[in-house]
Protein backbone atom coordinates (compact mmCIF):
# COMPACT_ATOMS: atom_id res chain seq x y z
CA UNK A 1 0.00 0.00 0.00
CA UNK A 2 1.29 3.44 -0.92
CA UNK A 3 -0.01 6.32 1.17
CA UNK A 4 1.35 9.73 0.23
CA UNK A 5 2.68 11.80 3.10
CA UNK A 6 4.16 15.29 3.09
CA UNK A 7 6.55 15.31 6.02
CA UNK A 8 8.67 18.14 4.64
CA UNK A 9 5.72 20.51 4.85
CA UNK A 10 4.47 19.32 8.24
CA UNK A 11 5.93 22.25 10.14
CA UNK A 12 4.00 24.65 7.91
CA UNK A 13 0.77 22.74 8.43
CA UNK A 14 1.10 22.44 12.19
CA UNK A 15 2.11 26.07 12.58
CA UNK A 16 -1.13 27.23 11.01
CA UNK A 17 -3.93 28.12 13.44
CA UNK A 18 -6.28 25.26 14.18
CA UNK A 19 -4.05 22.54 12.74
CA UNK A 20 -3.62 20.77 16.08
CA UNK A 21 -6.97 21.44 17.70
CA UNK A 22 -10.40 21.99 16.27
CA UNK A 23 -11.42 25.50 17.29
CA UNK A 24 -15.03 26.67 17.41
CA UNK A 25 -14.38 28.79 14.32
CA UNK A 26 -13.00 25.99 12.18
CA UNK A 27 -15.00 22.97 13.31
CA UNK A 28 -18.56 21.69 13.40
CA UNK A 29 -19.92 19.34 16.05
CA UNK A 30 -21.19 15.80 15.52
CA UNK A 31 -23.47 14.85 18.39
CA UNK A 32 -23.39 11.23 19.58
CA UNK A 33 -26.03 8.55 19.24
CA UNK A 34 -28.72 8.06 21.84
CA UNK A 35 -28.08 4.33 21.43
CA UNK A 36 -24.31 3.73 21.17
CA UNK A 37 -23.05 0.45 19.82
CA UNK A 38 -21.84 -1.45 22.86
CA UNK A 39 -18.14 -2.22 22.99
CA UNK A 40 -17.38 -4.70 25.74
CA UNK A 41 -14.11 -4.45 27.63
CA UNK A 42 -12.60 -7.93 27.43
CA UNK A 43 -8.82 -7.59 27.78
CA UNK A 44 -6.70 -10.40 26.48
CA UNK A 45 -2.96 -10.95 26.62
CA UNK A 46 -1.82 -10.53 23.03
CA UNK A 47 1.84 -11.25 22.36
CA UNK A 48 2.73 -10.34 18.78
CA UNK A 49 5.95 -10.59 16.83
CA UNK A 50 6.28 -10.11 13.09
CA UNK A 51 8.97 -10.01 10.46
CA UNK A 52 9.55 -6.81 8.53
CA UNK A 53 12.42 -6.26 6.09
CA UNK A 54 14.06 -9.41 7.32
CA UNK A 55 13.97 -8.41 11.00
CA UNK A 56 11.82 -9.85 13.74
CA UNK A 57 10.02 -7.10 15.59
CA UNK A 58 7.47 -6.80 18.38
CA UNK A 59 4.20 -4.91 18.54
CA UNK A 60 5.32 -3.01 21.64
CA UNK A 61 8.47 -1.84 19.87
CA UNK A 62 6.45 -0.72 16.84
CA UNK A 63 3.97 1.27 18.93
CA UNK A 64 6.79 2.96 20.80
CA UNK A 65 8.86 3.82 17.73
CA UNK A 66 5.87 5.32 15.96
CA UNK A 67 4.86 7.42 18.98
CA UNK A 68 1.43 5.83 19.20
CA UNK A 69 -0.85 7.58 21.67
CA UNK A 70 -3.90 5.36 21.21
CA UNK A 71 -4.15 1.72 20.16
CA UNK A 72 -7.36 -0.30 20.22
CA UNK A 73 -8.19 -3.78 18.95
CA UNK A 74 -11.70 -5.12 18.51
CA UNK A 75 -12.57 -8.79 18.30
CA UNK A 76 -16.10 -8.23 17.09
CA UNK A 77 -17.55 -5.95 19.78
CA UNK A 78 -15.00 -7.02 22.38
CA UNK A 79 -12.16 -4.60 23.13
CA UNK A 80 -9.28 -6.99 23.64
CA UNK A 81 -6.53 -4.34 23.62
CA UNK A 82 -6.84 -0.66 24.58
CA UNK A 83 -3.72 1.37 25.33
CA UNK A 84 -3.09 5.09 25.66
CA UNK A 85 0.09 7.09 26.17
CA UNK A 86 -0.30 10.76 26.96
CA UNK A 87 -3.98 10.39 26.05
CA UNK A 88 -7.06 8.54 27.23
CA UNK A 89 -10.49 7.24 26.33
CA UNK A 90 -11.88 10.77 26.10
CA UNK A 91 -9.10 12.07 23.82
CA UNK A 92 -10.34 13.23 20.44
CA UNK A 93 -7.61 12.29 18.00
CA UNK A 94 -7.06 14.15 14.74
CA UNK A 95 -7.89 11.81 11.86
CA UNK A 96 -6.06 13.51 9.02
CA UNK A 97 -6.92 11.51 5.86
CA UNK A 98 -8.87 8.84 7.73
CA UNK A 99 -11.64 11.39 7.18
CA UNK A 100 -11.68 10.53 3.47
CA UNK A 101 -13.27 7.17 4.23
CA UNK A 102 -16.04 8.91 6.20
CA UNK A 103 -16.64 11.18 3.21
CA UNK A 104 -16.89 8.13 0.97
CA UNK A 105 -19.51 6.66 3.32
CA UNK A 106 -21.53 9.89 3.14
CA UNK A 107 -21.45 9.75 -0.67
CA UNK A 108 -22.62 6.13 -0.56
CA UNK A 109 -25.52 6.95 1.74
CA UNK A 110 -26.59 9.88 -0.46
CA UNK A 111 -26.41 7.58 -3.49
CA UNK A 112 -28.53 4.98 -1.70
CA UNK A 113 -31.14 7.62 -0.90
CA UNK A 114 -31.28 8.72 -4.52
CA UNK A 115 -29.90 12.17 -3.73
CA UNK A 116 -27.02 11.36 -6.07
CA UNK A 117 -28.36 9.72 -9.21
CA UNK A 118 -25.20 7.85 -10.16
CA UNK A 119 -21.49 8.09 -9.38
CA UNK A 120 -20.98 7.96 -13.13
CA UNK A 121 -22.58 11.42 -13.31
CA UNK A 122 -20.11 14.27 -13.89
CA UNK A 123 -19.42 16.05 -10.63
CA UNK A 124 -20.20 19.46 -12.17
CA UNK A 125 -23.79 18.30 -12.70
CA UNK A 126 -24.20 18.88 -8.97
CA UNK A 127 -21.54 21.58 -8.56
CA UNK A 128 -21.97 23.94 -11.52
CA UNK A 129 -19.21 26.22 -10.22
CA UNK A 130 -16.77 23.53 -11.41
CA UNK A 131 -17.97 23.67 -15.03
CA UNK A 132 -15.05 25.90 -16.03
CA UNK A 133 -12.43 23.89 -14.11
CA UNK A 134 -10.49 20.70 -14.65
CA UNK A 135 -13.31 18.87 -12.90
CA UNK A 136 -15.75 19.58 -15.76
CA UNK A 137 -17.13 16.33 -17.11
CA UNK A 138 -15.25 14.18 -14.58
CA UNK A 139 -17.41 11.41 -13.10
CA UNK A 140 -17.85 11.23 -9.34
CA UNK A 141 -16.42 7.71 -9.45
CA UNK A 142 -13.07 9.07 -10.70
CA UNK A 143 -12.80 11.39 -7.70
CA UNK A 144 -13.52 8.51 -5.33
CA UNK A 145 -10.82 6.44 -7.03
CA UNK A 146 -8.30 9.31 -6.94
CA UNK A 147 -8.09 9.30 -10.72
CA UNK A 148 -9.80 12.62 -11.46
CA UNK A 149 -7.04 13.86 -13.76
CA UNK A 150 -6.57 17.07 -11.77
CA UNK A 151 -3.04 18.47 -11.98
CA UNK A 152 -2.13 17.90 -8.34
CA UNK A 153 0.95 16.98 -6.31
CA UNK A 154 -0.13 15.94 -2.83
CA UNK A 155 3.25 16.67 -1.26
CA UNK A 156 3.20 20.20 -2.62
CA UNK A 157 -0.49 21.05 -2.81
CA UNK A 158 -2.07 19.42 0.26
CA UNK A 159 -0.11 21.57 2.75
CA UNK A 160 -1.13 24.68 0.80
CA UNK A 161 -4.73 23.51 0.90
CA UNK A 162 -4.60 22.99 4.66
CA UNK A 163 -2.96 26.33 5.31
CA UNK A 164 -5.61 28.06 3.16
CA UNK A 165 -8.36 26.33 5.15
CA UNK A 166 -6.75 27.28 8.46
CA UNK A 167 -6.52 30.90 7.34
CA UNK A 168 -10.21 30.94 6.44
CA UNK A 169 -9.93 31.00 2.65
CA UNK A 170 -13.02 29.58 0.86
CA UNK A 171 -11.81 26.25 -0.49
CA UNK A 172 -14.57 26.08 -3.11
CA UNK A 173 -12.78 28.92 -4.90
CA UNK A 174 -9.59 26.86 -4.96
CA UNK A 175 -11.53 23.87 -6.32
CA UNK A 176 -12.95 25.99 -9.14
CA UNK A 177 -9.41 26.96 -10.18
CA UNK A 178 -8.07 23.43 -10.50
CA UNK A 179 -6.76 22.49 -13.93
CA UNK A 180 -6.75 19.20 -15.80
CA UNK A 181 -3.34 17.54 -15.92
CA UNK A 182 -4.25 14.35 -17.76
CA UNK A 183 -7.36 12.42 -18.75
CA UNK A 184 -9.50 11.28 -15.85
CA UNK A 185 -9.13 7.56 -15.13
CA UNK A 186 -5.73 7.49 -16.82
CA UNK A 187 -3.68 7.27 -13.65
CA UNK A 188 -3.89 7.25 -9.86
CA UNK A 189 -2.96 10.53 -8.20
CA UNK A 190 -3.81 10.92 -4.52
CA UNK A 191 -5.60 14.28 -4.36
CA UNK A 192 -7.08 15.73 -1.19
CA UNK A 193 -8.99 18.31 -3.22
CA UNK A 194 -11.06 15.43 -4.65
CA UNK A 195 -12.32 14.66 -1.15
CA UNK A 196 -13.22 18.29 -0.48
CA UNK A 197 -15.23 18.34 -3.72
CA UNK A 198 -16.99 15.13 -2.67
CA UNK A 199 -17.94 16.63 0.70
CA UNK A 200 -19.32 19.68 -1.08
CA UNK A 201 -21.16 17.33 -3.46
CA UNK A 202 -22.89 15.75 -0.45
CA UNK A 203 -23.98 19.19 0.74
CA UNK A 204 -25.34 20.26 -2.64
CA UNK A 205 -26.98 16.93 -3.55
CA UNK A 206 -28.75 16.53 -0.21
CA UNK A 207 -29.48 20.17 0.60
CA UNK A 208 -28.00 19.55 4.04
CA UNK A 209 -24.57 20.76 5.22
CA UNK A 210 -22.06 17.93 5.07
CA UNK A 211 -21.49 17.77 8.83
CA UNK A 212 -25.24 17.73 9.55
CA UNK A 213 -25.76 14.99 6.99
CA UNK A 214 -22.93 12.93 8.48
CA UNK A 215 -24.37 13.40 11.96
CA UNK A 216 -27.92 12.39 10.97
CA UNK A 217 -27.13 9.64 8.50
CA UNK A 218 -23.83 8.18 9.66
CA UNK A 219 -22.48 9.25 13.07
CA UNK A 220 -25.66 8.75 15.09
CA UNK A 221 -27.10 5.73 13.20
CA UNK A 222 -23.70 4.01 13.43
CA UNK A 223 -23.98 4.23 17.23
CA UNK A 224 -21.13 6.59 18.03
CA UNK A 225 -20.75 7.16 21.75
CA UNK A 226 -19.02 10.54 21.95
CA UNK A 227 -19.15 14.00 20.46
CA UNK A 228 -16.78 14.60 17.57
CA UNK A 229 -15.86 17.61 15.49
CA UNK A 230 -15.27 18.05 11.76
CA UNK A 231 -13.00 20.72 10.32
CA UNK A 232 -14.34 23.41 7.99
CA UNK A 233 -13.00 26.37 6.02
CA UNK A 234 -14.98 28.99 7.94
CA UNK A 235 -17.14 29.60 4.86
CA UNK A 236 -19.73 26.87 5.34
CA UNK A 237 -17.85 23.99 3.74
CA UNK A 238 -16.52 20.96 5.61
CA UNK A 239 -13.07 19.91 4.49
CA UNK A 240 -13.94 16.28 3.80
CA UNK A 241 -10.30 15.30 3.23
CA UNK A 242 -9.23 15.55 6.87
CA UNK A 243 -9.89 16.76 10.36
CA UNK A 244 -12.37 14.52 12.10
CA UNK A 245 -11.53 14.72 15.80
CA UNK A 246 -12.93 11.65 17.53
CA UNK A 247 -12.18 9.09 20.21
CA UNK A 248 -10.40 5.86 19.45
CA UNK A 249 -13.54 3.92 20.37
CA UNK A 250 -15.67 5.81 17.86
CA UNK A 251 -13.09 5.37 15.12
CA UNK A 252 -13.27 1.65 15.99
CA UNK A 253 -17.06 1.73 15.69
CA UNK A 254 -16.66 3.07 12.15
CA UNK A 255 -14.38 0.15 11.32
CA UNK A 256 -16.89 -2.23 12.91
CA UNK A 257 -19.64 -0.71 10.76
CA UNK A 258 -17.70 -1.66 7.62
CA UNK A 259 -16.69 -5.03 9.04
CA UNK A 260 -20.43 -5.76 9.35
CA UNK A 261 -21.28 -4.72 5.83
CA UNK A 262 -22.58 -1.27 6.78
CA UNK A 263 -24.85 -2.41 9.64
CA UNK A 264 -25.03 -1.11 13.21
CA UNK A 265 -27.57 -1.90 15.92
CA UNK A 266 -29.44 -4.07 13.43
CA UNK A 267 -29.86 -1.19 10.97
CA UNK A 268 -28.35 -0.81 7.50
CA UNK A 269 -26.52 2.52 7.82
CA UNK A 270 -24.24 2.39 4.77
CA UNK A 271 -25.63 0.38 1.84
CA UNK A 272 -24.01 -3.05 1.74
CA UNK A 273 -23.43 -2.59 -1.98
CA UNK A 274 -21.43 0.56 -1.23
CA UNK A 275 -19.24 -1.18 1.34
CA UNK A 276 -18.50 -3.87 -1.23
CA UNK A 277 -17.83 -1.36 -4.02
CA UNK A 278 -15.62 0.74 -1.75
CA UNK A 279 -13.34 -2.19 -1.00
CA UNK A 280 -13.03 -3.39 -4.59
CA UNK A 281 -9.79 -2.59 -6.52
CA UNK A 282 -9.76 0.38 -8.88
CA UNK A 283 -8.39 0.07 -12.43
CA UNK A 284 -5.85 2.85 -11.88
CA UNK A 285 -4.60 1.37 -8.58
CA UNK A 286 -5.48 -2.15 -7.43
CA UNK A 287 -4.51 -1.16 -3.87
CA UNK A 288 -7.18 1.53 -3.70
CA UNK A 289 -10.98 1.38 -3.76
CA UNK A 290 -13.41 4.23 -3.18
CA UNK A 291 -11.43 6.24 -0.62
CA UNK A 292 -10.20 3.08 1.13
CA UNK A 293 -6.74 1.51 0.86
CA UNK A 294 -6.86 -2.21 0.05
CA UNK A 295 -4.55 -4.89 1.34
CA UNK A 296 -4.18 -8.63 0.96
CA UNK A 297 -6.78 -11.25 1.66
CA UNK A 298 -9.63 -8.75 1.66
CA UNK A 299 -8.39 -6.43 4.42
CA UNK A 300 -8.73 -2.66 4.01
CA UNK A 301 -7.64 0.49 5.76
CA UNK A 302 -8.54 4.12 6.31
CA UNK A 303 -5.21 5.87 6.70
CA UNK A 304 -4.02 9.33 7.64
CA UNK A 305 -0.88 11.40 7.95
CA UNK A 306 1.32 10.79 10.96
CA UNK A 307 0.19 7.26 11.76
CA UNK A 308 -3.60 7.35 11.96
CA UNK A 309 -5.30 4.08 10.93
CA UNK A 310 -8.55 2.19 11.00
CA UNK A 311 -7.69 -1.33 9.84
CA UNK A 312 -10.40 -3.89 9.07
CA UNK A 313 -9.79 -7.60 8.64
CA UNK A 314 -12.98 -9.36 7.47
CA UNK A 315 -11.05 -12.65 7.38
CA UNK A 316 -10.34 -12.50 11.12
CA UNK A 317 -13.27 -10.34 12.25
CA UNK A 318 -10.89 -7.77 13.73
CA UNK A 319 -10.75 -3.95 13.73
CA UNK A 320 -7.61 -2.07 14.77
CA UNK A 321 -7.32 1.66 15.46
CA UNK A 322 -3.96 3.38 15.79
CA UNK A 323 -3.76 7.08 16.65
CA UNK A 324 -0.98 9.55 17.27
CA UNK A 325 -0.99 13.14 18.46
CA UNK A 326 2.57 13.68 17.19
CA UNK A 327 3.95 13.61 13.66
CA UNK A 328 6.14 10.60 13.00
CA UNK A 329 7.90 9.16 10.01
CA UNK A 330 5.75 7.21 7.52
CA UNK A 331 5.13 3.70 8.83
CA UNK A 332 2.33 2.39 6.61
CA UNK A 333 3.97 -0.75 5.22
CA UNK A 334 5.22 -1.86 8.61
CA UNK A 335 1.88 -0.91 10.16
CA UNK A 336 0.03 -3.27 7.84
CA UNK A 337 2.46 -6.07 8.62
CA UNK A 338 1.96 -5.49 12.35
CA UNK A 339 -1.82 -5.21 12.05
CA UNK A 340 -2.07 -8.48 10.15
CA UNK A 341 -0.03 -10.21 12.81
CA UNK A 342 -2.28 -8.78 15.54
CA UNK A 343 -5.47 -9.81 13.69
CA UNK A 344 -4.16 -13.34 13.22
CA UNK A 345 -3.20 -13.60 16.89
CA UNK A 346 -6.60 -12.34 18.04
CA UNK A 347 -8.28 -14.97 15.89
CA UNK A 348 -5.92 -17.68 17.15
CA UNK A 349 -6.55 -16.88 20.82
CA UNK A 350 -10.36 -16.78 20.74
Amino acid sequence: MRIIHYAAALALMLAAPGANAASARTADVLRPSAHPVELRTAPREISVTYTYKGQERTLDDFLGRTKTNGFLVLDGQDIVVERYTGAGRATRFQSWSVAKSFTSAAVGIALGEGRIRSIDDPVDRYLPELAGSGYAGVPIRALLRMSSGIDWDEARDAPRLQVAANKGYPIKKMAARQERGWDWGERFEYTSMNSFVLARLVTKATGVPYHDYVERKLWQPAGMESTATVGNDSHGDSLGYCCYYATGRDFARFGLLYLRGGKANGRQVVPASWVKASTRPSPANPRYGLHWWLGEGGDFTAAGFGGQYIYVSPRHGVVIVKSSTAAVRPDQEEALTAFRAVAAEVARTR
